[in-house]
């Protein structure tokens, strides 16, 4: 007897389920947005050398038929490609002889300078950005890029933080509170004055979209019964895809990003407003000593599913004896430690730690930089998120037939392979590299739904939220690294592609040494994953006290004869 086997009782996957998973996934269509959201509110838009205040009186166009983007060639140089206007250099003096339409100017030995006056931007793909309301280019480039990774670093500190604290608070409350944060505090960061207050904000929405999305999975695994978990998980992951499509319609919509930044966060005060009508992990409530709790909860569900008539007859003493052992195990206090204690679950936590990060540090690798493909950054957005879909599909088939570690395994070579092929395709071949970083990308995020749906069935509901934030961790250092290794670009064009396919061939041999989950039960204690995945089985309280043998796997027969003794004295009954 197990909880799985409550969750039958009272209507399986019925209405109530339904409603609570589509309920907890439509968020995820603003999620995927705030993972995203650098690549627009921070996009780089076209941009040059503004010209010296007094330009126009340093020269007479009648001398020129030349009209005022031909001008700027006297003031600015071709950048390294000679294609178009140098972004961060112009020259010292203005070189009029360039306009001439037969000129023998040696460009390479005239004088420069960096931008004394400013920048100009281009407004035809943005009306306004970060970078270019606080002219974060070229000697001020990486300021842009560190948007995204204090974002990232806040995402970090909320899988510490609220990890830990929905263990011991429940995941229903940290949840409600993690809405509320985002759509404060993103609202709160259209209106910021200045970078500085921008990076705080973004950090702490950050925190926030953690407590989302590790609570919303945990409180959706934890409702669900085990065989329709596969299917549920990859089918709501699709809210997450649509998000991606959504987030290209309204960036290119809006094109301003204060506004972008509102219309994305604004939505989470619609989500708070409903998230109050969730259950909590009836689980969680019978662990945490709040059987009472847990009962009405599950009438609750009874009653919604149309279970009615099992209603009087779930009892608090039939939910106890339900939960006899995993109430016997959550005695103890358990904190991050545990995942590392015993064998089984330092085998698990060490390989899920190299698959999280190196899933988000791939995903992020890709898609992270997408003005650097040649199409247009409406339409690759589109195109990536497009790609997801089929991608999730292939990822439910192979999580239903193939099982899970071989789908994460799999996930993670393919994609590393993809990667690797775009090296050796030229440059001018946009069509076909923007292609190859599709597949891959897509293999990336069936990655992500595969550990996604693993973890959570891996760890026990003891410390599942807790063990869900520890190995996410690796995750969010995944996503802040991401965009540091773009720069090593400028030394080997081909580096970040081998560094970002390499940690995914790694983390592919790893995911090949985690258990199994496939239509298996979730384990609710620590004891429960040593006995099904260490090898090694260890006695639970109450096995200790009936007198299971570890030697045999059966039971002692002075156990029980010592057992017998005792219900005997307590009658009043010689067996003697």
């Amino acid at each position: 007897m197990g909880f799985d086997d409550l969750l039958e009782q009272v209507g399986g996957f019925g209405r109530y389920q339904w409603l609570h998973v589509t309920l907890i996934s439509i968020p995820g269509l603003m999620i995927a947005s705030q993972n995203l959201l650098n690549n627009f509110v921070s996009g780089i838009p076209a941009h040059h050398c503004s010209l010296p205040a007094n330009h126009s009186s340093l020269y007479n166009l009648s001398h020129y038929q030349v009209d005022e983007k031909q001008l700027l060639k006297a003031f600015i140089p071709m950048d390294s490609s000679g294609t178009r206007l140098d972004r961060c250099k112009r020259y010292v003096e203005p070189q009029w002889q360039l306009l001439a339409t037969n000129h023998s100017a040696n460009v390479s030995q005239l004088q420069t300078e960096g931008c004394l006056d400013g920048w100009t931007f281009d407004r035809s793909e943005f009306l306004s950005t970060t970078v270019s309301e606080w002219e974060l280019v070229c000697p001020l480039r990486p300021l842009k890029q560190m948007i995204q990774t204090i974002y990232m670093g806040g995402v970090l500190a909320g899988a510490i933080i609220f990890g830990g604290l929905s263990d011991r608070f429940g995941r229903r409350s940290i949840l409600i509170w993690s809405y509320l944060q985002l759509g404060i505090l993103g609202c709160s960061a259209a209106l910021s004055p200045s970078y500085s207050a921008y990076c705080v904000f973004r950090f702490l929405s950050g925190m926030a979209v953690s407590g989302v999305i590790l609570n919303g999975v945990s409180l959706k695994v934890e409702w669900i019964p085990t065989k329709e978990r596969t299917l549920v998980g990859t089918l709501t992951s699709f809210f997450f895809t649509f998000g991606q499509m959504i987030l290209a319609g309204l960036a290119y919509w809006l094109r301003d990003w204060r506004k972008l930044q509102v219309v994305v966060c604004a939505p989470q005060f619609l989500f708070f407003a409903y998230s109050w009508w969730f259950s909590e992990s009836a689980r969680w409530l019978v662990l945490n000593r709040r059987s009472e709790d847990a009962l009405k909860s599950l009438h609750r569900i009874a009653h919604i599913n149309g279970k009615k008539e099992i209603i009087d007859k779930l009892t608090l003493e039939v939910l106890n004896s339900h939960m006899k052992k995993e109430m016997d195990s959550s005695r103890s206090t358990h904190t991050a430690y545990d995942l590392l204690r015993t064998r089984g679950m330092r085998r698990i936590s060490i390989c899920l730690l190299v698959v999280w990060f190196a899933t988000s540090f791939a995903y992020y690798g890709l898609a992270m930089d997408l003005q650097k493909f040649g199409v247009g950054i409406y339409q690759i957005q589109l195109i990536f998120g497009a790609v997801d879909f089929p991608a999730k599909l292939m990822a439910l088939g192979m999580l239903s037939y193939l099982g899970r570690r071989v789908s994460q395994a799999t996930c993670l070579f393919l994609s590393a392979l993809i990667i690797f092929a775009n090296i050796f395709v030229p440059t001018n071949m946009q069509t076909i590299r923007t292609t190859l970083a599709c597949l891959g990308k897509g293999f990336t995020s069936a990655s992500f739904t595969t550990i996604y749906l693993y973890t959570g069935e891996l760890y026990p509901t003891i410390i599942r939220q807790t063990g869900m934030g520890f190995v996410s961790t690796m995750a969010r250092v995944g996503s802040m690294a991401a965009p540091a290794v773009l720069i090593l670009d400028e030394v080997l064009p081909a580096l970040p592609s081998v560094v970002y396919g390499g940690a995914a061939v790694i983390a592919g041999f790893f995911a090949c040494f985690l258990p199994e989950t496939l239509n298996m039960p979730l384990p609710d204690t620590i004891e429960d994953v040593e006995e099904k995945w260490s090898g090694k089985k260890n006695p639970t309280p109450c096995q200790q006290e009936e007198g299971v043998s570890l030697k045999d796997g059966g039971v002692s027969t002075e156990g029980v004869a010592l057992k017998e003794l005792k219900e005997a004295e307590g009658t009043g009954l010689n067996v003697l």
